[in-house]
């Protein structure tokens, strides 16, 4: 009895020393577990209920309070298609008004029972070039002819299908109706209740088993869906928390007063989704508001 409450305060000890450690978050984007995202597509059956489960408490996936207002933000999914191309965006409004965009999900079908993705996190929110995806690993042995050397263990790393995902077959089926989530500042769905973020340490620690199968890339793969996303982007300029303070103004949703820094962004401007097929982007009628 004795040597089970030593190993159990030995551990506590260690897992709190640990978590001490472990540094601030430098970027917003660290409260929000692009790895855990990766992972509540795997699970879901459609995008709705993938909307649904990255906003679940339980899953330790958000942990954003862009506007500052000290309750978790409602993580909106929409789907932009063209051809064989899809791009779920997610993104919140930080006011009734604004709206920020959090991280892009590429997915390119390239042959029969043959799809690939990737997870970027926005450049407001996270550190350029933040490209997370599946991976897997495969172990092979080498070893040197007629030599008395061990043989060596080589670690590949592969590119995932992700075809057997069924939410990645929901949206390629004929039937399927690209999804625009419904839910705004002011309407949110009726199971949903927010709550007051964890610390980063914490967060850190709920979110750590999201990253044993999904890790950052150096190369971005699906380049059409880049070009299909940017002319839609949404950036607003009042996320309050901005550790590299590259926004041009900070504006909380109680205070209407603006201070200037002395950074400058240049917000991208479109003019308004038309019902159509517009560059290439099939919207069924439904364009981002």
């Amino acid at each position: 009895m004795k040597n089970i409450l030593f190993l159990i305060i030995l551990t506590f000890g260690f897992t709190t020393s640990w978590c001490q450690e472990i540094k601030k978050n430098e970027f917003e984007g660290d409260n929000f577990s692009l790895e855990g995202t990766l992972a509540m597509l795997k699970k879901a059956t459609t995008i709705k209920q993938f909307e649904r489960i990255i906003n679940d408490k339980k899953n330790n996936v958000n942990n954003l309070d862009l506007n500052g207002d000290g309750e978790i933000d409602y993580v909106n999914v929409e789907d932009i298609e063209s051809e064989n191309t899809h791009v779920l965006v997610l993104s919140t409004f930080v006011t009734e008004q604004e709206k920020q965009d959090i991280a892009t999900i590429s997915i390119e079908k390239t042959a029969d029972l043959e799809a690939y993705l990737q997870i970027e996190g926005d450049t407001d929110l996270y550190a350029a070039n933040t490209l997370i995806e599946p991976t897997d690993e495969k172990q092979t042995l080498k070893s040197d002819k007629g030599g008395p050397n061990t043989p060596s263990i080589i670690i590949q790393t592969l590119r995932v299908n992700v075809w057997s995902w069924l939410s990645i077959q929901y949206i390629y089926a004929n039937k399927y109706i690209v999804w625009v989530s419904p839910y705004r500042w002011n309407f949110k769905p009726n199971w949903w209740r927010p709550w007051h973020p964890f610390g980063y340490n914490l967060f850190f620690m709920k979110c750590a088993p999201h990253r044993m199968l999904y890790h950052s890339v150096g190369t971005r793969r699906i380049v059409s869906a880049k070009k299909l996303y940017v002319p839609l982007r949404h950036s607003t300029k009042l996320v309050v928390h901005n550790k590299r303070a590259l926004t041009t103004v900070h504006q909380s949703v109680r205070d209407t007063k603006i201070k200037n820094t002395s950074i400058r962004r240049n917000s991208l401007k479109y003019s308004p989704i038309k019902r159509g097929l517009i560059r290439g982007v099939r919207l069924n009628g439904r364009g981002r508001k």
